[in-house]
């Protein structure tokens, strides 16, 4: 069977579910010249459920860099439960500001602190970005940046939210597990930071955040870490104590100079635990969406996956393997084999550890190669959301086994933030 007609599997009878849902995939996608990413809008909107039932009814705020695709953007947005953007650069927020017809981009909380000098000029001269994009701040030193560099206008102050360092210190501090993102930790040093914020003209502080990374982006079902799985479990519910009562001090304390609009925090991979903490308002969220590889060894949440990019069979060198073109999409973080891609189908492929995701050229092995021809695919998910965007122009939207259209990922659009 060739790329027209779809993969051939081995073993169909045992492998009943996953043969159904990627021929359904090859079908629909059987006009197609691969490479190409594909998008199971089904998948899609049952994973959002998922999360707004995650949320017990507190709102999340899209997460831009697990999608970095406007059309599929807007439609996370449109489902119940979303509300606002958390994006990842102010170049891209004053692009989906900007570009904004239908106000869905209307409220964006950038997720990182900014050093780029024209993008927050462009913020601080037009009253209509400056009311709708939130920059991120996590210092004295950056706020002297801002004022460096802009001249804010006491009537048209630039929004601020204060980022909370979340992660988990144990042994006076000699451990540290989560992200290394902001310096300010305790509620007096996120008090010192609203006084500063508040004294100066021109800035206002209208929410905090916190990214739990040690809960959010860890992996803790057995499948995936094994013997490390209770370990994880472990340390991730001493952080749920200690950060519920850290978080709910300083956001206490800062409330004390300033009204806040709103308390961010979670991931995908917390967003139950981070909802049943009282002091957050919203939840960040949008990995789960697509669902990629790395969710598959999550406990706390399990999307279907929704996101996946076909490779086509270009050799066969030898009995038990054939050579797909390209494949080499790693995922960013600690180099690893969960950074891979994760061949999905045929069941049964595996890397070549001499080669593994090559530039332009991937071997993979197993029983399953022997049933696939030149020209055959085969279908991948990669290790993260967003970044899978970052190596197509377009994303192929499947729904009930039909492409329903094609639609443009940053990239596509010219755009390529980070």
């Amino acid at each position: 069977m060739g790329h027209q007609g779809g993969t051939r599997s081995p073993g169909a009878a045992a492998n009943g579910g996953a043969d159904q849902r990627f021929g359904v995939l090859d079908r629909a996608t059987a006009g197609l010249q691969p490479p190409f990413a594909a998008v199971d809008l089904d998948a899609f909107d049952t994973n959002a459920a998922i999360l707004r039932r995650n949320a017990i009814g507190k709102p999340l705020r899209l997460a831009s860099k697990s999608l970095r695709c406007r059309a599929l953007m807007r439609r996370a947005l449109a489902q119940p439960g979303f509300k606002g953007v958390l994006g990842f650069t102010l170049p891209e927020a004053l692009w989906l500001a900007g570009a904004d017809e239908h106000g869905e981009f209307g409220d964006i909380v950038v997720a990182y602190p900014t050093a780029d000098t024209d993008a927050l000029r462009a913020l601080a001269a037009d009253d209509g970005l400056a009311r709708r994009i939130t920059l991120m701040v996590d210092s004295v030193e950056h706020l002297e940046f801002l004022t460096r560099h802009v001249d804010p206008h006491p009537s048209r102050p630039l929004r601020l939210c204060l980022e909370l360092d979340v992660s988990l210190e144990l042994l006076g501090g000699r451990l540290h597990l989560g992200s290394f993102r902001s310096p300010v930790r305790t509620p007096d040093q996120a008090l010192d930071m609203a006084h500063e914020i508040d004294k100066r003209p021109g800035v206002t502080l209208v929410g905090i955040m916190g990214y739990e990374g040690q809960i959010a982006g860890v992996q803790d079902a057995y499948s995936a870490a094994s013997l490390k799985a209770p370990i994880v479990r472990l340390m991730q519910t001493i952080s749920k104590a200690e950060l519920a009562e850290r978080r709910a001090e300083a956001v206490a304390a800062v409330r004390r100079v300033t009204d806040l609009e709103f308390v961010n925090g979670g991931g995908t991979g917390s967003v139950a635990s981070t909802a049943a903490d009282p002091s957050v308002t919203e939840i960040a969220a949008g990995s789960g969406l697509y669902s990629p590889a790395l969710f598959d060894g999550y406990r706390s949440i399990r999307p279907l996956p929704a996101a996946y990019f076909a490779l086509p069979v270009v050799r066969r060198p030898k009995r038990g393997m054939v050579t797909a073109l390209g494949g080499g999409w790693i995922a960013s973080g600690v180099p690893g084999p969960d950074r891979l891609p994760k061949p999905s189908f045929p069941g049964g492929l595996r890397y070549v550890k001499t080669e593994g995701a090559g530039e332009v050229q991937t071997p993979l092995r197993g029983r399953a190669a022997d049933a696939l021809a030149i020209g055959d695919r085969v279908w991948m998910r990669h290790a993260k959301a967003g970044e899978l965007a970052e190596r197509v122009n377009t994303i192929h939207l499947v729904r009930r086994g039909e492409v329903v259209d094609e639609v443009p990922t940053y990239r596509g659009e010219g755009h390529a933030f980070v």
